[in-house]
């Protein structure tokens, strides 16, 4: 529901200074049953517990990249330029969303190099933009 940081005319970027964490409600006719698996002797923390970080999703639909060959191309995009600016953006949850399709005419291949190309200048424009638009204001 949060307003995108930064835009760009294939992807919207989104932020919202949190942590994942519990669902608020309950869900109707949850389970309590125990797993059948046992203990665990080393258990793992909960998610709830780990330190601040980045958190990213993708959201790329069908109606914007028909063959999985191309969501895959660029949900990979997505997570090499979050790895490229990762030192630059503040911890939180990171949403990137496809809003428009990359039109046949231009890129007819489903996984191309120029697609990837012009995804990844995309994308580092765009989380560019949101690091700069995050960037706490000196005051004079």
């Amino acid at each position: 529901a949060s307003s995108p940081r930064s835009r760009s005319a294939h992807f919207a970027v989104h932020y919202v200074a949190a942590r994942p964490g519990t669902p608020t409600r309950a869900r109707s006719g949850a389970r309590t049953h125990e797993l059948s698996t046992g203990p665990v002797e080393n258990p793992v923390e909960p998610v709830d517990d780990l330190p601040d970080a980045h958190w990213l999703g993708a959201v790329l639909p069908k109606r914007h990249a028909r063959r999985s060959v191309t969501r895959n191309l660029l949900r990979r995009q997505i997570r090499g330029a979050m790895l490229r600016h990762a030192a630059v953006l503040p911890h939180g949850l990171w949403l990137v969303r496809l809003r428009a399709p990359f039109t046949r005419d231009q890129y007819p291949a489903a996984a191309s190099d120029a697609l990837s190309r012009a995804a990844r200048v995309e994308l580092d424009t765009a989380f560019a933009r949101a690091a700069r638009s995050l960037a706490p204001n000196p005051t004079c």
